[in-house]
């Protein structure tokens, strides 16, 4: 009988999911994917006044996304809260400078730094971090622009059917947010959770979660590796399935 590669669910914006299958596979990583984001990325206007603006900080790819989307200008340098939301920052022609971490490796980077002039931080209507309040409070001069709106969406067909069923399933999870909308599907299938964070843990119902890995530091390449051992921990409980 042919061995089932293990299922894997991915909850990002399309193609974040999509960038993280691929760096899965690269690493050899087997498995079905299923995407299905549980947020909507729309950007909002209007775009911001950007005159007198010194660096913006971006605090994930979607702020780079609805930044340019709007029209926002690509020759101010860009602070970013990790690699990935660099890397997207760089592809639209930008100079960036990644905290590779989380909000509070952001904030204690800049405040470290203390760029001179006036930072804007873009960010959607759902943030938290409170980067632009802790930045203020050490002295920086920063506002904050609200860019993107960030909706909830319902699970795709193939998501309802994969989280109804008896196998395994992996998820990795990236924000709080992000889990507590997953924590409200209807989930019956063994759900084994990488997670960015003890913060994402706590967003999530600790019934629904079978097996879980916190990623050793909040960053993508931690996420693969919780998440490249846990679909190999799948793969082990469909081989006997009474450990499930």
């Amino acid at each position: 009988m042919t061995e089932l590669a293990p299922l894997l669910l991915l909850t990002r914006p399309q193609a974040a999911s999509e960038g993280f299958a691929v760096a899965l596979r690269d690493r050899g990583a087997r498995f079905q994917a299923i995407v299905s984001p549980v947020l909507e990325i729309r950007p909002i206007g209007p775009l911001p006044d950007s005159e007198g603006v010194a660096g913006l900080i971006v605090t994930s790819a979607q702020g780079v996304a609805a930044w340019r989307a709007l029209g926002g200008r690509t020759d101010l340098p860009v602070f970013a809260v990790g690699d990935a939301t660099a890397r997207a920052a760089r592809s639209e022609g930008m100079e960036a400078r990644s905290a590779s971490g989380d909000a509070d490796a952001l904030v204690a980077m800049l405040t470290a730094m203390r760029p001179d002039g006036r930072l804007l931080h873009l960010r959607g209507t759902y943030s938290r971090g409170a980067v632009a309040d802790r930045l203020r409070a050490a002295g920086l001069r920063v506002d904050e622009a609200v860019i993107y709106d960030q909706p909830e969406r319902d699970p795709t067909e193939a998501a309802r059917a994969v989280l109804a069923g008896e196998r395994p399933v992996v998820a990795p999870l990236f924000s709080p947010r992000s889990a507590a909308i997953l924590g409200k599907w209807p989930i019956k299938a063994p759900l084994l959770v990488a997670a960015m964070s003890e913060a994402v843990v706590k967003a999530f119902p600790t019934t629904h979660i079978r097996g879980l890995r916190v990623a050793s530091h909040p960053d993508s390449g931690a996420m693969l590796d919780a998440t490249a051992e846990l679909l190999g921990l799948a793969a082990g409980l469909e081989a006997e399935p009474g450990r499930v």
